[in-house]
């Protein structure tokens, strides 16, 4: 699930990564603890939908089986009522519960490892004191026997890279602040880096390489990639990242799946001054990759109907022009424009195809108090919807691949099992 967070002044650059990370005025430490698990967006995985507040219960798919997030409020029994200060930290930071267990890697504790000594202590302070406790008991997995023993996550954890922030002296404040923030409590990492064979994340840092926000499929949608490729953040600005991260949307796209609840959840109550340093850190990544090749047997906005009425077209013509327009420019901060938009045209089409199967609700922001919402087409089949999908990646300039049936079969049963779970 998809997160942010940050540093101060280029004098006091290590004192600053050990110390508060600027909240909003609030002299209490439990409000300073609640901004910073509000940036951590803790809400998101640890409540049920229906559930009480960080009572836990959330059931999140892995490859064995289901697992069940953790009662994290204060009561004393089922919560982290008798953490002391030390297994707080040790739980979110190492991922090592107080009776020595080991989490489940699901709580990205490889970056809330980066989280300071200072906001660890806020951070407790909030959850002990500004909390309402909870008293409901922890659900076991569905993990079969034996496959659940958790032993096998000792050499798992040993081989992380995790380690405190390291601020940068070769950057200025604001750019520390944003990298502190991206990297440790938003954990935007989990999500939106590829992950190797082992689950681990394959960067943590933009010290590891490119693979670091390079985009990856997760819970059936594309993480976008953040770095300042074409299908990244290379056409957005400072402005629009943090415009988008307040409000779920721009003139050009809108927050949908996954970061539709980041941006609801958490990344709306930061300060400006957070989301512009979040915003000046990731425009600093360079892209990566080669202009993105035309995959065998797709074929670009040229070919694809050359002007011609199709099965595509007729589709989308009959479902989707009356918000998408004809053009498919959109209504600007209403419906988001298709054409030129970049999770359009990125190779990775999984996102597009989902929401045409699910369809998805912009996030409710004080912005924006009243989201609009977009139907669920899952009564069209899967030729149907690989037909709209391939007319709008290639239409009105837009050149990315087609997409096939058996891809969006694929999808299909992705989408279909996430929502069994819920």
């Amino acid at each position: 699930m998809a997160k942010l967070h940050w540093c101060c002044a280029l004098l006091v650059l290590a004192a600053t990564a050990a110390r508060a990370e600027t909240a909003p005025a609030a002299d209490s430490a439990v409000e300073r603890g609640r901004y910073l698990a509000r940036a951590a967006d803790c809400v998101a995985c640890h409540t049920a939908p229906g559930g009480k507040e960080f009572a836990g219960g959330l059931p999140m798919p892995t490859p064995l089986g289901r697992i069940y997030t953790t009662n994290i409020s204060p009561d004393e029994e089922t919560g982290i009522g008798s953490y002391s200060m030390e297994d707080f930290s040790r739980a979110v930071r190492e991922g090592i519960a107080k009776d020595g267990h080991y989490l489940y890697p699901a709580m990205p504790f490889p970056s809330y490892a980066k989280i300071s000594d200072t906001d660890i202590q806020y951070l407790y302070a909030y959850f002990q004191q500004g909390v309402t406790p909870v008293k409901q008991a922890n659900r076991a997995s569905d993990i079969p026997f034996v496959l659940n023993f958790r032993f096998p996550l000792y050499f798992w954890d040993a081989l992380l890279r995790r380690g405190p922030f390291r601020p940068d002296s070769s950057h200025d404040a604001q750019w520390n602040r944003g990298a502190y923030l991206v990297q440790g409590l938003g954990h935007c990492g989990t999500c939106h880096s590829p992950r190797a064979l082992t689950l681990h994340e394959k960067a943590l840092t933009e010290r590891d390489g490119p693979d670091f926000l390079a985009g990856a499929v997760i819970d059936g949608w594309y993480a976008k990639n953040l770095r300042g490729d074409k299908d990244g953040l290379g056409q957005w600005t400072e402005a629009d990242i943090a415009t988008f991260l307040k409000t779920g949307i721009t003139d050009s796209t809108a927050a949908f799946g996954d970061m539709a609840e980041v941006v609801q959840h958490s990344t709306q109550y930061l300060t400006d001054d957070d989301l512009a340093a979040i915003a000046r850190y990731l425009k600093s990544l360079p892209g990566h990759q080669e202009e993105p090749a035309v995959a065998a047997g797709a074929h670009p906005a040229s070919s694809a109907h050359d002007g011609h009425p199709t099965r595509g077209s007729a589709a989308y013509e009959e479902f989707c022009v009356t918000c998408h327009r004809a053009d498919g420019g959109g209504v600007t901060h209403i419906f988001p424009a298709l054409a030129g938009n970049d999770v359009v045209e990125t190779a990775e089409a999984t996102s597009l195809v989902h929401i045409v199967l699910s369809g998805g609700r912009r996030p409710r922001t004080t912005a924006r108090p009243n989201p609009f919402a977009m139907p669920a087409f899952k009564k069209l089949d899967d030729r149907e919807v690989a037909e709209i999908v391939t007319y709008i990646r290639t239409a009105w300039g837009n050149s990315a691949s087609s997409v096939t049936t058996e891809q969006v079969a694929k999808i299909r049963a992705t989408v279909t099992e996430a929502e069994a779970t819920e």
